[in-house]
């Protein structure tokens, strides 16, 4: 049904990175999301009234929050796909991030709403009367969510949509909930207990669970986080393709929204290199890397001597002993001034943000283990930290 409604409605349903490609995605996302979710809340809305369930009209007023999710979502889409302007030169992406951020908020608030009443219900119990259509259309509504779900996956992962994919959450815990409501119908129905209210602060977890997750990722986004280690690897390989390439270094990604990343970082070349030849590659990489992954990216030649013995085994030393310390630490930019007393071995030393260690100390051993190595070296060293 999934790939059928794709077929239909997106002629060029391939080219994923192109904006306007995306933006049928997500309003046909958003439009289906819209119909089945306003269906699923005038029915459960029905029969909620009709059998005096709160745990039911909970359901169907979360449904009700998701069909208003789904517009939100839907204006955020054609307000990211506005062309640039003088005041916004990477365009408007971001908006999506923005749009999903009050649907995250609608979520946390409509849960809110419902704990309320859930308590309300609980200090005032009444027993539903639940019918067995009551229980089919329950049955029909967990596997219309369920369908919704997976719809939702298959366009998020598409389209790499942050806001869909929380959509897509959303609808799975809609089906627990609507679950959860069909067990304390068949408690009612059958056992003439009232769980309902229970079930319905159960359903206001979920909703309220679910809402504060979401709003956690996207804030993420619009603070801007760590890029995916699978696309910052997939740069480094290619990079490594590139004649005089022997290595890169300081790699940085910003993301201005869906399918508008900035990538900058360091390539080191032989210092003996021909610079004009050196700054064609860097050239060519550069548009190569725009065309393979689209993302616009700023390449900073870093020249290192690669033929002088003494240089390459103090680099090699150094490596290894700042592996000693700690594997995930590198260094980089890497290089050795003589000053006939004094040697200086100047280098980068990259320590990932998540390790807890005393800088100014691994700094210290590191200047000792090499003045002990000879002691006209002084090691030179500026401490950073890794933004992938």
């Amino acid at each position: 049904m999934t790939n059928f409604l794709i077929k239909l409605f997106i002629k060029d349903k391939d080219n994923v990175e192109e904006p306007s490609v995306r933006g049928k995605y997500a309003m046909l996302s958003s439009i289906t999301g819209i119909v089945v979710n306003i269906l699923l809340s005038i029915f459960k809305l029905i029969i909620g009234i009709i059998a005096n369930s709160m745990s039911i009209i909970s359901d169907a007023l979360n449904n009700v929050s998701d069909a208003g999710s789904s517009i939100v979502t839907m204006i955020g889409f054609k307000m990211s796909q506005k062309k640039v302007d003088s005041d916004h030169p990477w365009g408007h992406g971001r908006m999506e991030y923005i749009t999903g951020f009050f649907v995250d908020i609608l979520i946390i608030l409509v849960g809110f709403e419902l704990l309320k009443s859930s308590i309300d219900k609980i200090i005032n119990p009444e027993l539903p009367s639940i019918s067995n259509v009551t229980i089919i259309l329950l049955i029909v509504a967990i596997l219309a969510k369920l369908w919704l779900f997976i719809f939702y996956r298959k366009i998020a992962k598409t389209i790499n949509s942050a806001a869909i994919k929380g959509t897509a959450y959303d609808s799975i815990s809609d089906s627990i909930s609507t679950l959860a409501v069909l067990i304390s119908a068949f408690v009612a129905k059958f056992a003439r207990i009232s769980i309902d209210g229970y079930v319905s602060l159960l359903v206001s977890i979920f909703i309220l669970i679910t809402g504060i997750k979401a709003i956690k990722e996207i804030i993420d986004l619009l603070l801007g986080q760590k890029p995916d280690p699978e696309f910052v690897k997939e740069i480094e390989e290619f990079a490594s393709k590139y004649e005089e390439i022997q290595g890169i270094h300081d790699i940085m990604v910003h993301d201005y929204g869906p399918g508008r990343k900035i990538v900058s970082f360091h390539a080191e070349v032989p210092a003996n290199s021909d610079i004009l030849k050196a700054h064609d590659i860097i050239d060519q990489m550069e548009q190569d890397i725009l065309e393979k992954f689209h993302c616009i990216t700023t390449i900073h030649m870093d020249p290192i001597v690669v033929d002088d013995e003494e240089i390459n085994e103090m680099r090699k030393y150094t490596e290894d002993f700042v592996k000693s310390i700690n594997e995930k630490f590198s260094i980089h930019d890497f290089r050795m001034t003589d000053g006939g007393e004094r040697i200086n071995l100047i280098f980068d030393l990259v320590i990932p943000t998540d390790e807890k260690v005393d800088v100014e100390k691994v700094v210290a051993d590191i200047k000792e283990e090499i003045h002990k190595k000879n002691n006209k070296y002084y090691a030179v060293i500026k401490a950073e930290h890794s933004y992938v």
